[in-house]
């Protein structure tokens, strides 16, 4: 990994990039302390991309067909829920 002060950041952003998109990640740091980096959109779906969605993993969660069986109490006069 390439390391970047922000004001050569800046100044190289252009290259900043290109190496990111190449599968460089660039730690970007500010007064000698790592605060970023930067890495290719492939990486940053790698790393962060949701395989399914909630509602399909609950459908097919092992408690699923378990019998559990969820209820809420829908007066008007339920307390509210602190958040």
């Amino acid at each position: 990994m390439l390391t970047w002060q922000v004001q050569e950041a800046k100044n190289k952003f252009s290259e900043l990039v290109e190496r990111a998109g190449h599968g460089e990640p660039q730690v970007i740091t500010k007064h000698g302390a790592e605060v970023a980096v930067l890495i290719s959109i492939g990486q940053y779906k790698e790393r962060f991309a949701r395989e399914q969605s909630l509602v399909d993993f609950l459908l097919n969660s092992p408690l699923a067909d378990s019998g559990l069986v969820v209820t809420r109490d829908q007066g008007a006069d339920r307390p509210p829920v602190d958040l």
